[in-house]
C-alpha cells in the first residue's frame, strides 16, 4: 500500500465516522483515570518547559484538545480528517482546529513546547513512523515533550466498520513499546518513561513520553 492509499482510505473513514466517533468518545477521558494522570502530566511538563503551543496530531473531535487546554496547555487540533474537524471546531468554538498531516506536518521547525499523538499513529505504517517521528523532533524546541499513546500488540487489522456500524477502510496497526521506543531514540529523542494500561482489556495501550536529545541528533 502507498502512503496516498493509506492517507485517502483513512481521511474518508473518519469523514464518513466523524460525528458519530465524537459521540462515543465524548466524555472518554474522564473514564479512564490513568489517561488523565499522564495528559495532567503531559501539562506540568510543558509549563515547566516554560509553556509555549502543543499539537495535539490527529486530534479527532478535539475532546483531549479542549482537555489540555482546561489543564492551562495552549494546545490546538491537527487531524487528517476535514470532517473530524468540522466536528471538533462545532464543539469546541474557540479553539484552533485544522485540517493536516502527520507525514507532512506543516510546522515550523521548533515551533512547539509539547506535542501530542494520542492513539493517532495506529494508522500510520510502520515504514512511515520514521517520517513522521523526524516530523516531530523537527517542530519540538529543545526541552519540549512529545506523548504517544498507542495500541499494544503485534501485528494488524483491517478494520471495515465502526462508530455506529458506518462503513471503514483502516488498517489499525499494534506495536510493543520497546519498537516505538527504538524508533524515537532514532528519530533524535531521548525516552523518558513509558506507562502500560488497561492491560485486561482486548487491546492494552501505551503511553511514551520523549523529548528531544540534547545533543541535538536525529
Amino acid at each position: 500500500m502507498n502512503a496516498d492509499d493509506w492517507l485517502t482510505d483513512t481521511r474518508t473513514s473518519y469523514d464518513t465516522v466523524a460525528s458519530s466517533y465524537a459521540d462515543q468518545l465524548r466524555g472518554a477521558v474522564g473514564e479512564r483515570p490513568y489517561v488523565r494522570a499522564a495528559l495532567a502530566l503531559f501539562a506540568d511538563l510543558i509549563r515547566a518547559a516554560g509553556d509555549g503551543p502543543v499539537a495535539d496530531v490527529g486530534c479527532g473531535p478535539g475532546h483531549v484538545t479542549a482537555h489540555l487546554r482546561d489543564l492551562g496547555a495552549d494546545a490546538f487540533g491537527i487531524d487528517l480528517s476535514p470532517g473530524m474537524i468540522d466536528v471538533a471546531r462545532r464543539d469546541h468554538p474557540g479553539l484552533r482546529f485544522e485540517v493536516g498531516s502527520m507525514t507532512e506536518l506543516d510546522l515550523p521547525d521548533a515551533s512547539l513546547t509539547g506535542l501530542l499523538a494520542f492513539w493517532s499513529l495506529i494508522h500510520v505504517p510502520d515504514d512511515e513512523l520514521p517520517v513522521v517521528f523526524g516530523h516531530f523532533h523537527r517542530v519540538l524546541r529543545p526541552g519540549g515533550v512529545l506523548l504517544a499513546g498507542f495500541h499494544v500488540g503485534d501485528g494488524s487489522v483491517l478494520k471495515t466498520s465502526g462508530y455506529g456500524g458506518r462503513p471503514m477502510k483502516v488498517y489499525v496497526h499494534r506495536r510493543r513499546p520497546e519498537q516505538v521506543a527504538d524508533l524515537l531514540r532514532d528519530a533524535g529523542f531521548t525516552v523518558e518513561a513509558q506507562l502500560l494500561v488497561h492491560l485486561d482489556e482486548r487491546v492494552p495501550g501505551a503511553m511514551v513520553f520523549a523529548r528531544p536529545s540534547q545533543d541535538g541528533s536525529a
